[in-house]
């Protein structure tokens, strides 16, 4: 399992990724449960940094999936 710090530098990388080669996608990351949390004070751990970074891979694989144009390189 990941450490704290790398998934956090994973998260980096992926948002970076999308923001550069898929930027249409962007719009989708502020608007994730995960990116708004409904509590005032949210815990972060590597438990919750896991499952945001599994839900960008899992957003960006399913749009390059979905999309016969795009080279899959995530």
């Amino acid at each position: 399992m990941k450490t704290e710090e790398e998934l956090y530098a994973a998260i980096l990388k992926i948002t970076m990724e999308i923001k550069i080669q898929f930027p249409e996608l962007s719009k989708y990351i502020s608007e994730m449960p995960e990116t708004i949390p409904n509590v005032e004070n949210p815990k972060i751990n590597r438990k919750v940094l896991q499952e945001y970074y599994d839900s960008l891979h899992i957003l960006v694989k399913d749009y390059v999936e979905n999309q016969p144009k795009i080279s899959k390189t995530i």
